[in-house]
This record gives C-alpha cells, structure tokens and sequence, in this order.
C-alpha cells in the first residue's frame, strides 16, 4: 500500500475515533447512559459515515463529476430519508422506553415534531457536503499535480529540442572553419580537429546532465574562443577573462557559446580592425557574463554561423531560469554588447 494511502486510511480512522468519542470528551468525567448514547449519537453517526463514504467513493465520481446533478441529488434524498426511517424504526424497536421519555419531554417544552425531523434530515446534509468538498479538493489536487507533470515534461521536451538544434549548427560552423584553415595551415587544421574532437565529446556526453559545474563550461568556452581565433585574422584582437578559482556553481550547459559565437560571426571583419571582449565574474552563487564585439551585421542571405543564436539563448533562459536572469543586448557606438546575468541558486 502506497505511503499516502495509509497516511489517508489513518487519519480517517483517527477523525471517527475522536467522533465516536465526543460524547464522553463533552461530558468531562460524568457517567453516560450507554442506550442514550447508542440512540442520539453513535446511531446517527453511523448514518453520517454511510453517506460520507458512499458519496465519497460512488456517488460523486458517477454522478456529480459526470454533470449527473439531478440524479446525485435525487439519490441522495432517498439515501438520506432511508436512513431517517430506519433510524425511527431501530428505535422504536430496541430503544422504545427512551424513545417514549424523549417524546415526553419534547411535548412537554420542545420544539414541534416536523420541526425536529427538518432539523435532522438537514444534519444529514452536513456528511454529504463534507465529503464533496473532500473529493473536490482531492481531485483538484490530482488535477494540479497532472497539469505541472504535463508542464515540466514540456519543458524538458523543450529544452532537449533546443539543444539538440545547437550541437549540428556548432558542429556545422566549427567544420567551415577548420576547412578555411586546410589549405592555409594543415598542422593547424590537423590540431583543430583534434581540439574539436574534444570539444563535441563534451557537447555529447557531459552537457545531457541538467547542470554542469560552471568550471567544465568556462573550459569548454575557452577551447571553443581558441579554435575560433585560428580562422579570424590579425586585426581581430580577442580577450578574454574567467572566473581562475572553482567557483562550485552549477549552471545550465551551453548557454554561453552561442552569444560567443555570436560574437564571432558579427564581430569580425576581414579587412577592418575590430575586436572583442569576454568577461565572467561570479558572486556568490549569482554568474555575470558580458560580451563586446565591433558591429558588422551580415546579409541576410549570409548562412554562416548557426544563426540560432540569441533566440535560442534568450528561450532557453526562460525556461531555466524563470524570474532569475536579466539578459539583455545593445548597440553602443557600434559595439554590439550582451550582458547577463543568471540566479543559479
């Protein structure tokens, strides 16, 4: 049996204890009359229980919760006004003499007979609208808990889908660089596949994990930033600076290389100096990452590049990092610069 059912099983159990025993706890030590007790209290508790249970696991399920109003209620009345009458008749058979001492003094100083029999059949209510709001709760309580098991198998069906459209573009740019690089320097193209090889082992293996240490990342980007410089020429100046000490953070994997790449993409130019300029600091658990580059937009047939790149950030970021980002980018005397900011903890 499930945790929570006996949880659920024991606390029912508890609740008719404490019930079934109000008469004795109300009475502060004085003796009770055990036949008064059976009549006026146990008997008609009973009663409250068989409607409390019998709604709670047939009723409302089959009725109520099918837009079967008319029928729950008509079938609740009948319940009820059963058991009225079986309550009157078990007591006029087996509790005859109390029965007739009650009416006694209820002709006596009382309330009108039908007035009391409206006040029991409405005590009645009292189960059945307990166990609707029971069930209700206990359903809404599925409900929401279906609906946030759908939401994060969407994200996480999300997610994987933006990184699985990242690696083949990564992968797809680092190979147009490595082919420029074939017939100008062979060594280095040779060393850059092998650096490659390195860096989609990472891609492959390490970044299918949720979070990855932050350190694993900045080692990821820096071999990423020297394998990109192989292609850029002289008059591109690229700097960069990383957190040097472990940081013990944990953070997203892949979030940082398409604003990189990025970089490359919109920041060089072939015949015009330019530059561009990486920096991370950490504080606490809270990571700072900004970038510079020179703005040379490309054309808009120019397919270089994954062209995925701050769209995929930006969503990503979304999903991961609800409420705990700041991302933002501009143009500033043509220097295009990004900066962010992530909540890790």
């Amino acid at each position: 049996m499930h945790k929570n059912q006996k949880i659920t099983i024991l606390s029912h159990v508890l609740v008719w204890i404490v019930l079934f025993s109000m008469p004795y706890i109300l009475s502060y030590g004085e003796e009770q009359e055990l036949n008064r007790v059976i009549a006026h209290f146990w008997l008609p508790l009973v009663f409250y229980a068989l409607i409390f249970y019998i709604n709670y696991f047939f009723l409302i399920d089959r009725f109520l919760f099918n837009k079967k109003t008319m029928l729950f209620v008509i079938v609740n009345g009948v319940i009820i006004v059963f058991f009225l009458l079986l309550k009157e008749y078990i007591e006029e058979v087996y509790f005859q003499d109390l029965m007739r001492k009650s009416r006694q003094d209820k002709n006596a100083a009382g309330p009108p007979f039908k007035m009391f029999i409206y006040v029991q059949m409405l005590s009645y209510f009292a189960p059945l609208l307990f166990s609707i709001a029971v069930k209700t709760t206990k359903r809404w309580v599925q409900t929401e808990a279906e609906r946030k098991e759908a939401v994060n198998i969407k994200l996480k069906s999300e997610l994987q889908h933006l990184h699985y459209q990242l690696q083949p573009h990564f992968f797809f740019n680092s190979l147009n660089n490595i082919y420029a690089l074939v017939d100008i320097s062979p060594e280095q193209a040779k060393s850059s596949i092998h650096s490659l090889s390195k860096l989609m082992r990472y891609m492959l293996y390490d970044t299918n994990e949720e979070l990855v240490s932050l350190s694993k990342e900045i080692d990821f980007m820096k071999k990423y930033i020297d394998l990109m410089k192989l292609r850029v020429s002289d008059k591109t100046e690229v700097t960069y600076c990383f957190p040097s000490q472990e940081t013990g953070i944990k953070i997203a994997p892949l979030l940082f290389i398409s604003l990189i790449e990025n970089a490359f993409k919109h920041g060089v130019s072939a015949s015009k100096e330019s530059s561009i300029l990486i920096n991370m600091t950490t504080n606490n658990k809270t990571v700072f990452f900004s970038i510079e580059n020179d703005n040379f937009p490309k054309k808009i047939n120019d397919k270089s590049g994954s062209g995925i790149g701050l769209p995929n950030v930006e969503k990503r970021l979304e999903l991961l990092y609800p409420n705990k980002n700041s991302f933002k980018t501009s143009v500033i005397e043509n220097r295009f610069v990004v900066q962010l900011e992530i909540e890790t903890s």
